[in-house]
């Protein structure tokens, strides 16, 4: 198999990161070239989908017959959830998201999480990241790989050069730069794999020596 590199385009294949206990595929749908990322358990077959953004067709092959047990919303920005309704009525999987986002997401949550919780992925799990400043409600998903380094999807609250749009918006920027910095920077390696909402992966020690470059542009 290709070795993952997280380099993905609209049209394009999908990537898949094989972890020992986890399995991560990444593809690039809609016309703004957004992420989604399919988790599979590989104990128990169990599969988990980070934003339904759109090409709902594309994103229904790719969980195939195993079916769909979740979908996680990072945020309630339109481009993040515009297959949802489809996918989750093909699939039946339970919708999850933040707490402070969910009224923003026209599809019903029905799991709403705060900043610790937990969400399975069968025998794997996600732990929860409040981040403010993007939307009110962002969540980012850290998998804590026994057998590795820390796996963190960051929706659009993180991104290879610095951290997700707050339009222009001080208070707003100051939010998200503090929870980052304080929530992700603070409490995980340099070796963590960031997947973002948009784009290139990275990793945490790539944009580390940058955190004080972004407080001083302000964006």
């Amino acid at each position: 198999m290709t070795e993952y590199h997280g380099n993905v385009k609209v049209g394009g294949p999908a990537q898949t990161h094989e972890l020992a206990q986890l399995m991560i595929t990444k593809v690039a749908v809609g016309p703004m070239d957004n992420n989604a990322y399919l988790l599979r358990c590989r104990q128990t077959d169990e599969q988990v989908l980070i934003d339904a953004a759109n090409e709902a067709g594309t994103l229904l092959r790719l969980v195939g017959d195993a079916g769909l047990a979740r979908v996680i919303t990072t945020h309630r920005h339109q481009d993040h959830w515009e297959a949802l309704a489809e996918v989750v009525a093909r699939t039946g999987a339970t919708t999850v998201a933040g707490r402070y986002d969910a009224e923003g997401i026209p599809v019903p949550t029905d799991q709403l999480v705060d900043d610790g919780d937990h969400i399975a992925v069968g025998q794997c799990s996600l732990r929860v990241i409040h981040l403010v400043g993007h939307t009110p409600g962002s969540i980012a998903l850290v998998y804590d790989d026994p057998d590795g380094p820390p796996h963190l999807f960051t929706g659009d609250s993180l991104f290879p050069g610095g951290v997700g749009n707050t339009q222009g918006d001080k208070e707003r920027f100051t939010s998200l730069i503090n929870d980052v910095e304080a929530k992700l920077f603070n409490e995980l390696p340099d070796e963590t794999w960031v997947y973002p909402g948009h784009g290139s992966d990275t990793t945490l020690g790539t944009e580390r020596p940058h955190l004080s470059e972004w407080r001083e542009r302000g964006w």
